[in-house]
């Protein structure tokens, strides 16, 4: 095995990285994690296994390189049995082998859903933990001291300090002990670089494609696969007892197409949900808007509206220039705000 500062030091050598203070400085923390798990363990009849290293808890502002650094981390583990995996992605099959669970007749659900991850892993790697779900709230501290005292270490990126978790959140005095557990079981670490490299990467570069067409199609792939980084999975929301889909997610950038969350019967709070949880939305195939998908028009006026106001990055392919996407039927006068909000949301700057 490879430590992590060599790995780091190699990718500036070949140029696929460049050199921040701020990301060397968090090295030595993920090598203590990497360091002690590849350690052989000494076994005996009477001897109990050592307590599992601290885990990381990697939090700061977007594009600063958290989600790169722990895919390193990972990687860098190659035979230690672990997960890099979406916490709210994590947390929904969590629920759904507790539902298991209780029509299985099982009285504490949770006990046997933790016990398969304990058995499967050595350690969990969360992209963008937060909690926005009451149900997530109320189990996930006995969660995680599950995971601990079965040996699992936890590493996280969150765009939040431990404190700012389930903020204002329902009954959040319930919330608080898991706050001075992660604060306990993980290094709480903030990532403090002035560099913002994903909004870089866009920087000078177009992020309205029209028309739609293999040209356009071939622009938005490239874009994709420079943002995302790597093998893209679904992400699941769940909004009021519903599930939203959003078909590819990986490192706080997602891929969808209109049809995907216009043509479907999404609210309000579907697309603030949507927002709360994205960086940047890759939006393919948004098509010309007329009286014929009135309906379809409303919700990408809503979904526009809840980007904006979360200054989350659109890229996207349509068929016509933002003032010209919709330009007969009742709703028009209405829509002359959304291409201006596409309009503006092109500026290299727009979202800083």
């Amino acid at each position: 095995m490879t430590d992590l500062i060599s790995i780091y030091d190699a990718r500036i050598a070949d140029g696929s990285l460049t050199r921040d203070d701020a990301q060397e400085a968090v090295l030595p923390h993920f090598e203590r994690i990497r360091a002690a798990l590849s350690a052989p363990v000494k076994r005996g009849l009477f001897r109990k296994p050592p307590p599992p290293p601290k885990g990381l808890y990697l939090w700061g502002g977007v594009g600063r390189g958290k989600s790169m650094l722990m895919d390193m981390f990972v990687d860098a583990l190659e035979d230690i049995p672990a997960r890099r995996v979406h916490f709210h992605a994590f947390m929904q099959e969590i629920h759904a082998g507790m539902h298991k669970a209780r029509q299985d007749g099982v009285e504490d659900a949770l006990a046997p859903v933790a016990q398969e991850v304990v058995k499967s892993v050595k350690l969990l790697a969360f992209d963008e933990m937060q909690i926005i779900d009451i149900t997530d709230a109320m189990i996930v501290g006995r969660l995680f001291d599950m995971l601990y005292e079965g040996g699992v270490v936890v590493v996280t990126t969150s765009n939040r300090h431990p404190d700012e978790l389930y903020k204002d959140g329902l009954n959040r005095q319930l919330f608080l002990p898991f706050i001075a557990r992660i604060k306990e079981q993980l290094q709480v670490w903030e990532l403090v670089s002035p560099t913002d490299y994903r909004q870089n990467r866009l920087e000078g570069a177009p992020v309205y494609f029209t028309p739609i067409g293999p040209e356009a199609r071939q622009s938005i792939r490239d874009v994709w696969t420079d943002l995302s980084g790597g093998t893209a999975e679904p992400l699941i929301l769940q909004v009021k007892g519903r599930s939203v889909e959003l078909p590819a997610f990986r490192n706080g950038v997602a891929r969808a197409t209109f049809y995907d969350l216009c043509g479907r019967m999404l609210g309000p709070a579907d697309y603030l949900a949507i927002a709360e949880e994205l960086k940047v939305l890759v939006l393919e195939d948004i098509p010309r808007l007329s009286r014929n998908n009135f309906n379809e028009a409303k919700r990408f006026v809503t979904l526009i509206d809840a980007l904006y106001e979360a200054k989350v990055r659109l890229i996207c392919s349509a068929a016509a220039e933002p003032e010209m996407l919709y330009v007969e039927g009742e709703g028009t006068f209405e829509f002359e705000r959304t291409a201006s909000r596409l309009r503006e949301m092109q500026a290299q700057d727009w979202g800083k």
